[in-house]
């Protein structure tokens, strides 16, 4: 029998309101997992009353306990962490090895937010006037929507659960439509560790019709979604219209710059990891790889052995490197890319192809894929494809390569590899993104530190880090005036 899943909201998994459901595909052989939810509006808006009703009560409850429950669903996590990394690889498709570094990553967001409860700084200051004590403090938001992906359905969620959650928030989630099942896991694990009813919601369902729903509800007081830029565009504009709270995550085209005086085993390792981790489906990963001219022969050669070693498969086999594409629609685009650089004039190196022999026929996999020969105007160099594509670029010279990096309209991650110490705090300085690593690939973020890019990738917020909190509190200014008679700030005042 498969599983069915259910909503859960106010504290009970239950039934959509249309009664449809939808099945839960495994991208690498297309077998059912289960069944989830299909559904409508109306469930979105039994999902945002209970967390109306939750909302007082939780958000008076002390932060430190708050983040004690918190504490208490890391726990849970850790003593699942195999069972919901083997979910994931089939849900996903992504290998053994990067499903539990991905719990891992889940649990180590969940551990480190779950410490706010005993920060949540505001600042103090002095006053202009005397006997008179100024200071600022952090309040939750409201009921908070949440919006993921299906590249990381497990720690994305968990890096917007948690800091919301700790900071007094209540919420209504919609997981990914092609990988929902961690994002019901993870209710599961709140739930066992203690929280209220009614202060976590999750709706499964389709983007156009529960994601659409809760970027335009009107009691929805802030959102956070990760995502295409194509959809973030339209989160944003349906927040601006409420004026609400809107933080955005969304696509890369992030360049990999090797020097001449680069380790070139080291730059291939790194650009290896970051183009094919995750079959490329990150919007993290490497898809620009830029050379300069007089190494290029070199590292191309060194870098084209290894692509063709890169073992492909279902990502519970011992020894896959890359898994699946999500789906057929986007292994679709992807090869539609490809197309795309071969009538552009790219040269294909490698790859290129869907990979259908025997236990490839059910799933959906693409080979390795790498362009040289590519130019900054090209749409392969330009659009995110996110998929296992990378592009090889020349560059003359260390300013050519930023010029290059710089040229799209994306900004989250970059990467460059050079001994020269002062070309790579120039490349810090210069190199339009939110995250810039020096000798290590695209991909590898830690949670301690902030998340998020600038241009086209997102709209200045940051997740994870010491940011992490910031996006779903609201500043309050407090003055506290103890002198017993009525001061006038910029006017009464004395020296």
């Amino acid at each position: 029998m498969v599983k069915t899943y259910f909503n859960y909201i106010n504290g009970a998994w239950v039934k959509s309101s249309s009664r449809e459901k939808v099945d839960v595909i495994n991208p690498a052989n297309r077998k059912v997992l289960a069944k989830v939810q299909f559904s409508s509006r109306d469930d979105v808006g039994k999902a945002v009353e209970a967390a109306e009703k939750a909302f007082d009560k939780w958000r008076k409850i002390p932060a430190p306990k708050r983040g004690e429950i918190i504490f208490k669903a890391a726990a849970i996590m850790e003593k699942k962490k195999e069972q919901l990394a083997r979910l994931l690889t089939m849900d996903n498709g992504k290998n053994l090895e990067e499903a539990r570094g991905e719990i891992q990553e889940g649990i180590d967001i969940t551990k480190y937010v779950a410490g706010e409860g005993r920060r949540l700084f505001g600042e103090t200051t002095p006053s202009e006037l005397r006997d008179k004590f100024c200071m600022t403090i952090r309040e939750p938001i409201g009921v908070v929507g949440l919006i993921t992906p299906w590249n990381f359905p497990f720690s994305i969620p968990c890096w917007k659960i948690s800091p919301a959650l700790v900071a007094g928030n209540t919420i209504v989630f919609k997981p990914a439509t092609d990988a929902p099942l961690l994002g019901l896991e993870i209710a599961k694990i709140f739930e066992e560790a203690g929280l209220p009813k009614g202060v976590l919601n999750i709706v499964t369902g389709s983007g156009a019709i529960v994601g659409d729903e809760i970027t335009k509800h009107p009691r929805i007081k802030a959102l956070s979604f990760t995502g295409s830029t194509e959809v973030g565009r339209k989160v944003y504009t349906e927040g601006a219209k409420r004026l609400i709270s809107v933080e955005l995550e969304m696509g890369g085209k992030n360049p990999e710059i090797v020097l001449r005086d680069a380790d070139l085993d080291l730059a291939v390792d790194g650009a290896i990891w970051g183009a094919f981790g995750t079959s490329g489906q990150r919007c993290t990963a490497t898809s620009r790889i830029i050379v300069e001219r007089p190494v290029l022969e070199e590292f191309t050669k060194k870098f084209l052995k290894r692509v063709e070693k890169i073992k492909v498969g279902n990502g519970l086999k011992k020894g896959v490197f890359m898994g699946p594409i999500i789906n057929e629609r986007q292994m679709k685009k992807i090869l539609n890319y490809i197309e795309i650089g071969k009538r552009e004039g790219a040269k294909l190196l490698t790859g290129g192809y869907r990979l259908m022999d025997k236990e490839y026929r059910k799933g959906f996999f693409i080979a390795p894929t790498v362009f040289t020969d590519v130019t900054p105007e090209m749409r392969i160099a330009q659009e995110e494809i996110f998929g296992p594509v990378v592009c090889i670029m020349p560059a003359e010279n260390f300013e050519d390569a930023i010029r290059i990096a710089n040229s799209t309209t994306y900004g989250l991650s970059s990467s460059i590899y050079t001994k020269d110490i002062s070309k790579a705090f120039k490349a810090m300085r210069e190199l339009e993104s939110g995250i810039v690593y020096i000798n290590a690939p695209t991909i590898g973020a830690e949670v301690h530190l902030p998340f998020g890019g600038v241009k086209g990738t997102g709209n200045k917020g940051r997740e994870a880090g010491t940011e992490a909190i910031k996006e779903f509190t609201e500043v309050k200014s407090v003055f506290i005036d103890y002198s017993g008679r009525l001061q006038r700030a910029q006017i009464d005042v004395e020296y």
